[in-house]
Parts: C-alpha cells; structure tokens; sequence
C-alpha cells in the first residue's frame, strides 16, 4: 500500500526529504564542493587565488547558463532533477581523475548547469506540493539541505585532510557520496500519477506578466548572488592565511554549512510570521554584517563570525525569494524562479572576478568585502521600501 501511495504522490514528508537531499547534493556538492577543497588543491595542486576564481566562475557561468535555459525546458521536473544529479555526481568524481585546467574549466562548469536545473525543478516541485500540504517546517527543511550538504562536504575534506589525503581524494569521494544520495531518493522522484495525464501546470500557463515586481526580486537576488558569494567562496582560503593548520581553517566551512541548515529549519516555522520579502530583507542586513566582519576584525574570530552570518543567512534569503516568486508569479513560478536564479548566478561570477581583480599580491579580501557589504544594504533598503499588499504572508 505504501508503494501504491508512493507511486501517486510522495507524502509530505518524503517529498520534505527527497527536495533535502536533492538541493544537499545540487548546492552542497555541485556547486560548493570547491570551497573546502580549494585549500587543498592550493597545497597539493598549487592552484593560486586568482586561479581558483576562474574555476569558480567557471560553475557560476554554467550555474547561468542552467538558469536561463530552463525558462525554456519543458521536461517533467522529476526528470530533470534525476538527471542533474546524476551529472553533478559524474562531475564530481571527474575533478579527481585529471589534473588538467581546461578540464576542470568545463567539469566546473557542467556541474554548475545542472546545480542551476535541480534548483530551480526541485524547488518548483516540492514547494508546491509542500505548499499545498501546508507544511511550512518542511519547506524551510528543503532548503536546509544546501546548508547539510555544505557541512558534510566540509566534514569529509576535515576528515581527508587529517589523514594526509588530497584534492584528488577529496572530489572522488564527494562524487560517490553524490550518487549514492541520488540513488537513495531515486524512488521518490515520481510525478503525480492517476490524474488522467494531466499537463504539469508551470508547463501549460502560458507567458508569464513581467511588472516592476517581478523586476525588484530577480534584481535584489543578483545582488544576494554577488553579496554573499565571496565569503562562500574564499572563507576557508582567507583562514588559511591566518592559521596554516587544516584542522583549524578547515572548520570555517563545516561552520557556515551548519549555520545555513540550522537557520533554514527556523526561518520555515518563523516565515508565517514576519513574511516572505521581510525576512529576506532582514537576513541580508544580517549578511551584510557577517560580510565585513572580516574587514572590522582581520582574525581568525572575524573569519569564524563571517561564516555564522553569511551562512545563516544566504540560505534563508533564498528561501524567502524562490518562495515569494511562488506569490508573486503563481503558476508561472518556476519561470521567475529561473528568472532570478539567471540572476543570482550573474551576480556569482561577478564575485570571483571582483576577487581576482581586487586582491592584490598580499590577499587582502578588504576591498571586494566591502563592495559586497555596500551591495548587500542597497538590496536589503528595495526590498524593505515597499511590500505589496498581500504579499507578506508566508503561504
């Protein structure tokens, strides 16, 4: 009986873990992998600052390129995903076979494309579902798997670096813990069945209403892009400038990965309250913080502080905008969430370039901060201006 429910329509809180370890893989491994192990490929791989910024931008443009084409894409979103991740752990795996830089260019970039596909078509997917089930704790659970996946991605680089093991090792065992994830939900992802084969209604509503609105959000989420993309990137990087020992730096990543997933879990229950737009506005004031807490406080404790703030809060800013493009755009969400996704990703290549271009010889990260901070307050201020009527709810 319990196959047969399944097979119609996963329960609520299979849909909740099948969207967690979907974003835990497509966010924590696809996308952020890098940073843990960017320490280690610098040691044993000799991989400069600047270097890294290209590989990191690498997976931003393709994260880009993902986002602007599945406006377009009208396969179901469980197919999708079932094949997004299937590449990420494929890509993965392939960072530790070769040692070549065009070729970590393009696996860098493959894995960001199909980073892009499973969040936007998994976020569509079990939002909606979860939405309906009116089960906001869960929803805010999805989400909590980007920051599961970034800790336990920092926890196995931790872990491989305490045994003498390198970079090589470190993407090898990510990609299987990949494929062994998607292989665990792989039942899961089923579209809705024994509805006479109805369309997918993201896929049958037509062209979306693009107002000023629609235009505020995917902005402010560009802005979120380029805001927190620094520390996300170069936080174990800029520790290991201060604190060559790898179990010391190697903790800021598992920290800024527990952070995320704690305060997903919150902000689900607290949305209700303070709103969609509210909350996003808050925590990227709070983010705004965590960002310069490096500059104000050039330590290892203003290190540790930027990744409790800016993980804490880049999770919950994008809960808060895919979830208010849902109010915003209706059954036309997954276009805006596509929409803004473009954008956060435009705003992530941005971040790595700033970095390169602005470091200097010394690696000093003050400057490309502080624009970062600057940003971050110019994005909370628009979103806090005004709120539509109606759109406040957490729904």
């Amino acid at each position: 009986m319990a196959t047969a429910t399944l097979a119609v329509r996963p329960a609520p809180l299979v849909t909740g873990l099948a969207g967690l370890v979907t974003l835990g893989v497509a966010m924590g491994i696809g996308r952020f992998a890098f940073t843990p192990i960017l320490p280690m490929m610098q040691q044993d791989a000799a991989v400069s600052v600047a270097v890294g910024g290209w590989l990191a931008s690498a997976n931003y443009l393709g994260y880009l390129v993902g986002a602007i084409a599945a406006v377009a894409l009208r396969a179901r979103a469980t197919t999708i995903v079932r094949a997004s991740l299937v590449g990420i752990g494929l890509a993965t795996m392939g960072m530790g076979l070769t040692g070549s830089f065009p070729a970590w260019l393009l696996l860098r970039a493959l894995a960001g494309v199909a980073s892009a596909w499973a969040l936007v078509f998994a976020s569509a997917w079990a939002l909606g579902r979860l939405t309906a089930a009116e089960r906001p704790v869960l929803r805010g659970a999805v989400f909590g798997g980007v920051g599961a996946g970034i800790a336990a991605a920092g926890l196995v680089c931790v872990a491989l670096m305490e045994r003498g093991a390198g970079s090589a090792s470190a993407w090898r065992a990510l990609g299987v813990i990949a494929l062994a994830g998607t292989a665990a939900i792989w039942p899961a992802l089923r579209e809705d069945r024994g509805a006479g084969g109805a369309p997918d209604p993201q896929r049958a509503a037509g062209r979306p209403r693009w107002g000023l609105d629609s235009a505020r959000l995917v902005l402010c989420h560009g802005i979120l892009g380029l805001g927190y993309i620094i520390p996300a990137t170069f936080v174990p990087a800029m520790a290991r400038t201060l604190v060559p020992d790898p179990l010391v730096f190697g903790w800021a990543w598992p920290i800024f990965g527990a952070a995320a997933m704690a305060s997903t879990l919150v902000a689900g229950a607290a949305i209700r309250v303070v709103g969609n737009r509210r909350l996003w506005a808050l925590s990227q004031l709070v983010m705004a913080v965590g960002v310069a807490a490096p500059v104000l406080w050039p330590s290892m404790g203003g290190i540790m502080v930027a990744a409790l703030l800016v993980g804490g809060t880049f999770m919950v800013s994008t809960m808060g905008g895919l979830q208010e493009a849902q109010i915003v755009a209706g059954p036309h969400a997954r276009r805006l969430m596509a929409a803004m996704t473009a954008a956060f990703a435009a705003g992530q290549i941005a971040g790595p370039l700033l970095v390169a271009a602005a470091v200097g010889p010394n690696r000093d990260f003050s400057r490309p901060l502080s624009i970062a901070c600057l940003l971050l307050l110019v994005s909370a201020g628009a979103l806090a201006r005004r709120v539509e009527p109606g759109q406040v709810s957490g729904r």
